[in-house]
């Protein structure tokens, strides 16, 4: 059984026109979103072994404010392929990921992370494909499984999804608004 976690990248600013997209940097609220669904995951148990990132700094931010057990806890490759990368190129990443890391999580922007998100359904909890697939909110979180053991074997429509999360859901739970 393997676990992968969707991430994306919390709220960036565009406050400042000349910076590219790739080096855009999180807003206020990003940096207060972040931290938040940190804890959620610590709290659920959600750790990864390793941890797919996106070399965009928004990407990188978010990684870094999800809490030290994140960084210290987890192997993290940072890929420029997935910077706006499309479900394609998340499959093929996923792909080469060694089989002994049982939860793999992916930090990357939107529409790729979302189209991806929408693709791996094969069965699971439907309201939250519906939500899933109404908005993909910027810090926003799904959990897939996989009765595979190899995690090139993952294929689209396979996947069973436990979960979809907001942080602005999470605010309802006691978690500190953002």
């Amino acid at each position: 059984m393997k676990t992968l976690l969707l991430l994306r990248h919390a709220k960036s600013s565009w406050t400042d026109p000349s910076r590219s997209d790739h080096d855009r940097e999180l807003n206020r609220r990003g940096e207060k979103a972040a931290p938040v669904m940190g804890r959620y995951l610590h709290e659920q148990g959600l750790v990864p072994d390793l941890i797919w990132c996106s070399t965009a700094e928004r990407a990188v931010q978010t990684l870094t404010l999800l809490g030290r057990d994140f960084a210290s806890a987890s192997d993290v490759i940072y890929n420029e392929d997935l910077y706006m990368a499309t479900e394609a190129v998340l499959l093929e990443s996923l792909g080469h990921t060694h089989d002994e890391a049982r939860c793999v999580m992916m930090i990357g922007h939107n529409p790729g992370l979302a189209d991806f998100a929408a693709r791996l359904f094969g069965e699971g909890d439907g309201e939250a494909l519906l939500e899933m697939n109404r908005k993909y909110p910027t810090c926003g979180l799904c959990q897939y499984e996989f009765d595979v053991e190899h995690w090139a074997d993952v294929r689209f429509e396979t996947g069973r999804l436990i979960r979809f999360v907001k942080v602005k859901d999470l605010q309802g739970i006691g978690a500190p608004p953002t």
